[in-house]
């Protein structure tokens, strides 16, 4: 079995750290270059950085704010927020990213995965989906879980892998920030459908939540916010306890 990555996630507001709760009631939680810097620091495989208003608000991500960042981390780093056409990824990956992430620029131009995969290769490009359930469906939704698509969970999922992106980023906007456990028997129904990693987001609430997102999630990825955030979990104690759950981490 690979190494199992924990990735802790800044989600950008006008230059700080926010977290909120079912993509609701934000709230700011610190400098994002100091704690890029920490989870660095303290052993986290990777980041994400998501611009999350850059969309909504019609601007590109801050290129200044991923130099800064870049400059204190030596982990691999994934910027997104307001990527809607090569020159916007080119721009970040120049500024010291190493990937990228696309949500609504691709489910509302799902050529741009094709164009970013084929431009910069799919280890680059990230796809990251919201998605909610409704009814008995999970539905894709854009500009920060505002909007509801007519995209269904899997199938869009399936459709990126075969566009060219190498991993997926599942958020389930019904688990974020309830620190309840992550979706896992829709992520295991990912993992089994495609070939490419699952990245996966929302709802850790403690160390067992880990430990299931990677056994019956069968997740590549745990990502999270609010428990590093806060100091709730420190990354060295978490890899030891998946450690003594068997689960491979790098050290």
């Amino acid at each position: 079995m690979l190494a199992k990555r924990i990735i802790p996630c800044l989600d950008i507001k006008n230059g700080q750290t926010v977290k909120g709760i079912n993509f609701l009631n934000i709230k700011s939680v610190g400098d994002p270059v100091e704690l890029a810097a920490l989870y660095a620091e303290q052993g986290a495989d990777e980041l994400v950085f998501l611009d999350i208003t850059a969309t909504i608000e019609g601007r590109k991500t801050f290129v200044g704010l991923v130099k800064r960042i870049a400059r204190e981390i030596n982990i691999p780093f994934t910027v997104g927020g307001g990527i809607s056409e090569l020159k916007d990824a080119e721009a970040l990956l120049n500024a010291g990213a190493d990937k990228i992430s696309i949500n609504s620029s691709a489910v509302r131009n799902p050529q741009l995965i094709d164009d970013m995969a084929s431009h910069f290769g799919t280890q680059f490009v990230v796809v990251a989906i919201d998605a909610k359930k409704y009814d008995k469906e999970w539905i894709v939704t854009v500009n920060g879980g505002r909007i509801a698509t007519d995209k269904e969970l899997f199938s869009w999922a399936k459709e990126a892998e075969n566009r060219g992106a190498g991993e997926i980023l599942f958020t389930s906007m019904d688990h974020d920030g309830t620190k309840k456990g992550f979706a896992n028997k829709e992520l295991a129904h990912m993992s089994d459908l495609l070939k490419i990693p699952i990245i996966a987001s929302g709802g850790a609430g403690n160390m067992e939540h880990f430990v299931d997102v990677f056994t019956k999630g069968k997740a590549d990825a745990g990502l999270a916010a609010g428990i590093f955030h806060y100091r709730e979990i420190a990354i060295p104690d978490l890899k030891d306890y998946l450690r003594s759950r068997n689960i491979p981490v790098r050290i």
